[in-house]
């Protein structure tokens, strides 16, 4: 079906023309994973919320600004992509599905998150990316499971010193924010092993060296005069990293050396357990 049909029969509320959506998914498929990712859906069909042991919910990519009640149903729910559609706020629905281990709400329109959202104990990864977030909502602080935690090219200047209690986190993305300074809170979080704040406005760096399980500290783009310092094994991608020194001065001038072969970025596709 070719998308510019889709995105007419989208706009038609009957059921039939919800099923041709479909493409006849009558039964749970037998991998318990549904992905209507793409499918210029702007509501949920109601047939889906009936798939009661459905563990996968892909609907990444479509004009969705609601979900339906009766998806409290789903409880068995693990995975859930909601990004890349139309949400100003977070359906409260999403906060009754206590399984959930992942969820995607990235490139929305969210400008806070509720506090509901303490509800979803088993959560692990929680992607916030591209939205409206001002501040990284304070619930998220209360997420004791989570280990990994986007929060990019939003309009973050800084993070709640409660961060720190979230001592499985291990991973933070922070790239393409308004942070002016080093987050300090990271400053008091051994446990983290990736750190990234590339494209932010950090002028310096701290020393990260104290930090046991650090194994990665993105900061490129930033207009900074120094290099994180890190622990010997710890890798550094930026300015001054392993493969060139920081400038030095030279008859008062400063001499930068060029970073060769700088070392790929982490894939930003969205992984799976």
């Amino acid at each position: 079906m070719g998308n510019s049909l889709k995105a007419i029969v989208a706009f038609v509320p009957s059921e039939e023309c919800q099923k041709y959506l479909l493409e006849d998914l009558e039964e749970m498929p037998v991998d318990k994973m549904v992905d209507l990712s793409g499918r210029q859906l702007r509501r949920l069909p109601l047939h889906i919320c009936s798939f009661r042991e459905l563990v996968k919910l892909y609907l990444s990519d479509n004009n969705l600004t609601h979900l339906p009640p009766e998806l409290e149903q789903l409880q068995n729910l693990q995975i859930l992509a909601l990004d890349f559609n139309n949400f100003k706020a977070l359906p409260p629905v999403v906060c009754t599905l206590k399984q959930l281990c992942i969820l995607y709400l990235g490139n929305n329109k969210l400008c806070s998150l509720p506090l509901e959202l303490r509800l979803l104990q088993n959560l692990k990864t929680l992607w916030i990316e591209s939205n409206c977030l001002q501040q990284l909502p304070e619930v998220v602080c209360e997420l004791r499971l989570l280990k990994t935690l986007h929060a990019g090219s939003n309009a973050l200047r800084g993070l709640p010193a409660r961060l720190r209690g979230l001592r499985e986190l291990r991973s933070i993305w922070l790239s393409g924010n308004l942070l002016a300074e080093f987050p300090p809170v990271l400053l008091h979080m051994p446990f983290l092993e990736v750190i990234d704040v590339d494209r932010n406005a950090i002028r310096f760096f701290p020393s990260l060296a104290h930090l046991p399980g650090l194994k990665l500290v993105i900061y490129d783009h930033n207009p900074c005069r120094n290099a994180p310092k890190v622990a010997k094994g710890v890798r550094r991608v930026g300015r001054w990293s392993e493969e060139s020194p920081e400038p030095r001065k030279r008859s008062g001038a400063v001499i930068e050396i060029s970073l060769h072969d700088r070392p790929l970025l982490p894939p930003t596709t969205k992984p799976e357990p």
